[in-house]
């Protein structure tokens, strides 16, 4: 394991900046500190890296995101709800996609090392990173993901509601489901979604695994199953995107939604509420995670506290025509 900066400071009974200013020559130090400091630098055999330099020298009044991708209207919400709040502190925001990225490690050491605090979401980041990130202090907090030590943690509530959902749907009197997205072992939203509704509807759900988020793949997948002999009666999908896709597909097929095929989605981007039919989906507050992660951040960089947090926002059923017909339909 290599050697940080904070340890070198801690060797010689010195700060941070301290260290940064013997190695980098750039203030006063005096004679007896700089000797302790080079003498914990041989010591303990320390390679200064641009990171922990730069964490040593001061703040830099902006924050970094690092997104897995930024294509899709769920990172956009999430990333105006940062931004407002962002702004309102005085902070511009640097963002990193990791899509397609083979240096992400390299990538993400040079953002930490030039902005006071950083956003990550889910399992964009190396968890050997990650560790070494809040190894070395960095401001962290992330989204969608379960609570670690040493960082903050914001998610949207998937299970309970994946439940309702799933239980609604057997109300219905549907037998025959199909779960599409890509279920993984990871503890991320979408696994939580496919682990509530497995729970509900048990061996009568199928998952089938889109590798991706968009439409593009939504309608391929569910083309695919609803051009075979066992099609499903009801598709439920991780998200709204890959719902439309598949509400297109069954428009291709020739197929009436919900009387051939129920369709759901998750999210409730404004395509939801427009699309024909409405979609049935689970609406998450996406700008308010946003909001707040960027106000986490910011406590975690102005010192207001030092122990972090891990929070779960609420999410709603919100249902529509896509899912079947009811009594009295109400759109919202």
């Amino acid at each position: 394991m290599d050697v940080t900066i904070y340890e070198v400071a801690k060797r010689a009974g010195v700060s941070i900046a301290t260290v940064s200013r013997t190695l980098r020559g750039t203030g006063p130090v005096a004679a007896k500190t700089r000797e302790k400091v080079l003498k914990a630098v041989e010591e303990l055999n320390y390679t200064p890296s641009r990171l922990g330099v730069s964490l040593a020298e001061g703040r830099h009044a902006a924050n970094g995101i690092v997104f897995p991708d930024l294509a899709g209207p769920y990172y956009t919400e999430v990333l105006l709800g940062y931004e407002e709040v962002a702004s309102e502190l005085g902070r511009s925001v640097v963002i990193l996609s990791t899509k397609g990225r083979s240096n992400v490690g390299e990538l993400v050491k040079d953002l930490a090392g030039r902005v006071d605090g950083m956003l990550i979401f889910g399992h964009a980041v190396p968890e050997p990173l990650v560790a070494e990130l809040v190894r070395l202090g960095v401001r962290l907090v992330f989204i969608s993901r379960d609570p670690l030590t040493g960082a903050d943690t914001l998610r949207s509530e998937n299970i309970a509601s994946a439940r309702a959902l799933a239980a609604h749907l057997t109300g219905h009197g549907y037998e025959r489901f199909a779960f599409l997205g890509a279920p993984l072992t990871s503890r991320d939203d979408v696994d939580e979604r496919w682990q509530g509704v497995r729970h509900t509807l048990g061996g009568a759900i199928e998952a089938v695994d889109t590798g991706q988020y968009t439409v593009d793949r939504g309608f391929e997948a569910a083309r695919t199953l609803l051009k075979g002999r066992n099609r499903p009666r009801a598709i439920i999908c991780s998200d709204d995107e890959v719902a439309l896709g598949a509400l297109l597909a069954a428009e291709e097929l020739g197929l009436e939604v919900p009387g051939d095929v129920a369709v759901t989605g998750w999210d409730d981007i404004m395509a939801a509420r427009h699309a024909r039919p409405a979609l049935t989906t689970v609406r998450q507050p996406m700008r308010e995670l946003g909001a707040r992660a960027a106000r986490a951040l910011d406590e975690l960089i102005t010192g207001t506290r030092d122990v972090p947090k891990h929070l779960i926002l609420t999410t709603e059923l919100v249902i529509r025509s896509s899912c079947g017909h009811h009594p009295q339909e109400v759109r919202t």
